[in-house]
């Protein structure tokens, strides 16, 4: 493995300090340089914006996104040595920071080049790089979606900025709520509600959805161009848009190199979604809900086991590869550890993208070890919507990973909560009131 240094002064200016010899002095660190990087996925270049159908949409052929390369998706990160050897990056989306600690380095045996393998195993996903002074380049693989599937990613040493270091005025103020449609001009749009916070060209903020949030966007706006973006190991979604005027907006969306649509959006203070608890509910002629799976470990898990008798039950309906279910999974650990009560458990069923039982159970296993989940976690079938359906026939149908079932001591089904308003919304500190209050209340109850 090649040491990279870092000279404190450049050997001129020693030179002069010191007339008698020439010398350098040097920080030696054993690979990546610590500080910022500015990350780039290159997404597949966009010719025009298209409907689903492959036309042009009128209103958005004409859309040059001049500030950025077309395609790309940049973040920032940071790497910090813990000692002499070992590093640990952190990547930065606004006010989120994720930290990526589960990194080996060492040189390719054919190439000679030194390498970069980041392990990101929430999600099952990873980074696979070269590097060499103040390049990383590579790709990023995400193997639940396909052996082939890879986003080719570069990373330049000491570079903060994100889109652009152009400071255009701004034609607008992004900041408020935004009511939102996305899939516009195709047979399946849906709403969403943006929420914004420019200060200057930066911008930050997120969508709602009625089956969860895009977590931490961070961006800019150039003019009358309007560019976010997040990458937190399994999103890795760009949007751009253009402000028709100071109340609408126009633009695409991508995520990954799989999926683009179109949105538009107009300033609503007032605009909703659908209450959560509405969505999902149990099919005439319930009042509760049976499985029986096995966990990692091989115990079968049931709500008839001994254990879970008499007990407020919470059932999350989710998935590893899920960023949304994620950041539930963080927030029910974190419950249990600052309310434990002897009678209230959680069973987690988890729906994966590996159809293959044991590849979906070491992928499970490795979530909930790292994540350290102090609750059940099962492998419950396919992430296919409408095949994750047959596992819970009584529910009308899973809409949303995540999905949470509140049931009472006496197994009654009291509430169901599709979605999750996390961290990076407006919602999150009203959910978790609400939370805390509703399970406190089916707990008081004999």
């Amino acid at each position: 493995m090649k040491n990279y240094r870092f000279p404190i002064l450049s050997s001129l200016s020693l030179c002069l300090l010191f007339c008698v010899g020439c010398f350098v002095m040097e920080n030696t660190f054993p690979s990546i340089a610590p500080g910022t990087w500015r990350g780039v996925l290159q997404l597949v270049p966009r010719q025009q914006i298209e409907n689903e159908k492959g036309e042009p949409l009128p209103e958005l052929v004409n859309l040059k996104m001049e500030e950025i390369t077309e395609g790309e998706l940049p973040f920032t990160f940071e790497v910090t040595y813990t000692n002499e050897t070992d590093f640990y990056i952190e990547i930065i989306n606004g006010e989120e920071r994720i930290k990526l600690d589960e990194i080996k380095t060492g040189k390719d045996k054919k190439t000679g080049n030194d390498t970069l393998y980041v392990d990101i195993p929430e999600y099952d996903s990873y980074i696979r790089a070269d590097y060499d002074a103040g390049v990383i380049a590579g790709n990023f693989y995400v193997p639940s979606r396909g052996d082939n599937y890879k986003i080719p990613f570069i990373a330049r040493y000491g570079q903060g900025h994100r889109f652009t270091l152009l400071k255009k005025e701004p034609t607008t103020d992004l900041t408020g709520k935004w009511e939102v449609t996305f899939g516009i001009d195709s047979d399946d749009p849906y709403p969403a509600i943006g929420e914004f916070q420019q200060e200057g060209n930066h911008l930050t903020g997120t969508f709602r959805t009625e089956t969860g949030d895009y977590r931490f966007l961070e961006g800019t706006i150039q003019g009358d161009k309007i560019y976010l973006s997040t990458f937190d190991g399994s999103h890795a979604f760009l949007f751009e848009a253009k402000a028709i005027d100071k109340d609408n907006l126009i633009g695409s969306f991508r995520s990954g190199t799989h999926y683009r649509t179109t949105w538009e959006a107009k300033r609503n203070p007032d605009v909703t979604l659908a209450d959560p608890h509405e969505l999902t509910f149990l099919k005439e002629g319930y009042d509760n809900i049976s499985f029986s799976f096995e966990n990692p470990e091989g115990k079968t898990i049931s709500l008839d086991n001994p254990e879970y008798a008499g007990k407020v039950k919470l059932v999350q309906i989710f998935g590893t590869w899920c960023p949304n279910c994620r950041d539930e999974t963080e927030f029910l650990t974190e419950y249990l550890k600052n309310n434990p009560h002897e009678d209230l458990a959680i069973v987690a069923l988890a729906f994966e993208k590996y159809k293959d039982a044991d590849r979906a159970n070491q992928t499970l296993k490795r979530y909930r070890d790292k994540m350290n989940v102090p609750y059940e976690m099962v492998v419950a079938g396919s992430s296919n919507k409408q095949e994750a359906a047959q596992a819970l026939p009584m529910l009308n149908h899973i809409l949303s990973y995540p999905t949470m079932i509140f049931i009472d001591r006496n197994n009654k089904v009291r509430r169901i909560h599709t979605g999750f308003n996390g961290p990076a919304t407006s919602k999150y500190t009203d959910f978790k009131e609400e939370f805390g209050t509703f399970v406190q209340t089916l707990l008081g109850e004999k």
